[in-house]
């Protein structure tokens, strides 16, 4: 990267390829690994408060994907070279405004449809948090937000699976045992 401003963009429209153990393989285009449905590693972040609820978000209609649905409180696709706890931070803080200690809560690998031609296949690296205060998301990644009861929200998907995103359920079914432990 050259440190311009277009090197910037690039490397934020980039994702990084992995094998199946999570290993960097390569560099691709966002929407073209989408398209294509390559494997590639991705950060989910789960924030709960001292009472165990779940920050849930609602995605941007003007997302590329998955626009409108619920899902966990913030998620993003690593930089190359960027390191996962750090990318996991930065997602929390663009998408929700806010700042919290995280910690690895463990990963899972799927791979489903999203729409509009687009699979999501995915290296997932887990994190979770504790907050205690309001978050104040950026409009443009959310548009809306709520705490909840966390098991009352895996159940919700499984009964509204249309109002979640496709990876909200298996990341949080990979994740429970973790989310006790955190709060």
């Amino acid at each position: 990267m050259n440190g311009s401003p277009s090197g910037t963009l690039r490397l934020e429209n980039e994702v990084v390829l992995v094998d199946a153990s999570g290993k960097p393989i390569g560099q691709q285009d966002k929407l073209t690994a989408h398209r294509l449905g390559q494997l590639h590693l991705a950060v989910s972040v789960f924030v709960f408060d001292g009472a165990r609820r779940l920050l849930l978000q609602r995605r941007a209609e003007s997302k590329y994907h998955s626009g409108g649905l619920w899902s966990n409180t913030a998620c993003t696709h690593p930089r190359p070279t960027e390191p996962a706890d750090e990318a996991a931070r930065r997602c929390l803080r663009d998408e929700m405004g806010i700042e919290c200690a995280l910690r690895r809560a463990g990963q899972l690998t799927y791979r489903r449809a999203v729409g509009n031609g687009l699979v999501e296949y995915e290296y997932d690296l887990l994190f979770t948090g504790v907050f205690e205060d309001e978050p104040h998301p950026d409009p443009t990644e959310v548009s809306d937000w709520r705490w909840g009861d966390a098991a009352e929200a895996r159940r919700d998907a499984d009964a509204n699976p249309a109002a979640y995103s496709a990876w909200f359920a298996l990341a949080f079914d990979r994740l429970q045992p973790a989310a006790d432990a955190s709060t």
